[in-house]
């Protein structure tokens, strides 16, 4: 790819943007976000991208207007001449929306992919979607990273013994597995319903956890009703310590609450999503380094495949 590689970043995550940039030997390129008065925003390329390989870093976590910076960030490099516009996601927002499972809703993950598309981005990177199939809802190409690299080195760095991986339903079992491979552990995974957004309902443990101590293992946190209702259900098990880890640290409304008063002794999350709270527990591994190796391998149109790594 001829032209300068160039990191631009929104306002959802900064300090992530400025870590991917700093590990790639690079600056921050310029780019102007404010708001008119009544809360219109406005976004300005603050420097030229004629003819360059721009990478656009922006999560797309609430509130919404995360996801529309995104949008227009985009379609001001296209019309800056950005050769080639890379929408560096590491949340992909709206993914749990992925699928017509009620009457009359929205396949928002189809949608959001559709505005991506539309507002000019060339290609897609993101983390550990909810819902893999959610990369045939792109027209333009996808790399599909997982954070399996950076929380497994953790845990090789800091063992825990007699451990068993936990996956929290059906749908994390692969992610789950890959960890236990790793890791030397065996694997458990828990039965659990969902009547409505946001609401589990724990029923069984597949596995064996007694007298064991268990790593909980997700793709994000929310509301972390569910991860509290599994440490319960694991717990009357005769589960040891329960750790948990996942890539999104969504934490919205009572989690930061309910995981401090939880039986869990560490959360370990990535810095996909900026974390604001306060708690003893959580622990925040980075993920620029791996999110800058890969735009860079992108820009240099070197494969990526050997950082797919689930």
């Amino acid at each position: 790819m001829s032209g300068a590689c160039k990191v631009f970043s929104g306002q959802a995550n900064q300090e992530l943007s400025r870590q991917i940039a700093r590990s790639m030997g690079l600056p921050l390129a310029a780019m102007q976000i404010r708001k008119f008065a009544d809360g219109e925003v406005f976004v300005q390329v603050g420097e030229n991208a004629r003819g360059v390989d721009a990478f656009v870093v922006q999560p797309t976590n609430s509130p919404a207007e995360n996801l529309l910076t995104l949008l227009m960030m985009i379609d001001a490099l296209k019309r800056a001449s950005a050769r080639r516009i890379t929408a560096v996601v590491p949340y992909f927002g709206y993914a749990r929306q992925d699928r017509k499972d009620q009457p009359r809703v929205a396949i928002t993950a189809k949608v959001v992919a559709n505005l991506i598309t539309v507002a000019g981005a060339d290609r897609v990177l993101t983390m550990d979607l909810h819902s893999s199939q959610i990369q045939g809802f792109f027209d333009i190409p996808m790399d599909h990273l997982y954070a399996a690299p950076v929380l497994i080195k953790y845990y090789q760095a800091n063992p825990i013994a007699d451990l068993v991986v936990v996956a929290p339903d059906i749908g994390s079992v692969k992610m789950s597995r890959a960890y236990a491979k790793r890791l030397g552990a065996d694997l458990a995974i828990i039965d659990k319903r969902r009547p409505e957004a946001n609401v589990a309902e724990v029923y069984h443990v597949i596995g064996n956890v007694k007298d064991k101590n268990v790593l909980i293992v997700d793709d994000l946190i929310d509301t972390a009703g569910t991860i509290v209702a599994a440490t319960a259900k694991l717990k009357d098990e005769g589960a040891r310590e329960i750790h948990a880890a996942c890539t999104h640290p969504v934490f919205s409304g009572p989690a930061i609450d309910r995981l401090d008063s939880s039986v869990i002794r560490e959360i370990v999350v990535t810095d996909t999503i900026p974390f604001r709270g306060e708690s003893k527990k959580i622990r925040i591994l980075s993920v620029a380094e791996l999110l800058g190796e890969a735009i860079q391998r992108i820009h240099r149109e070197e494969s990526v495949s050997s950082l797919f790594v689930e």
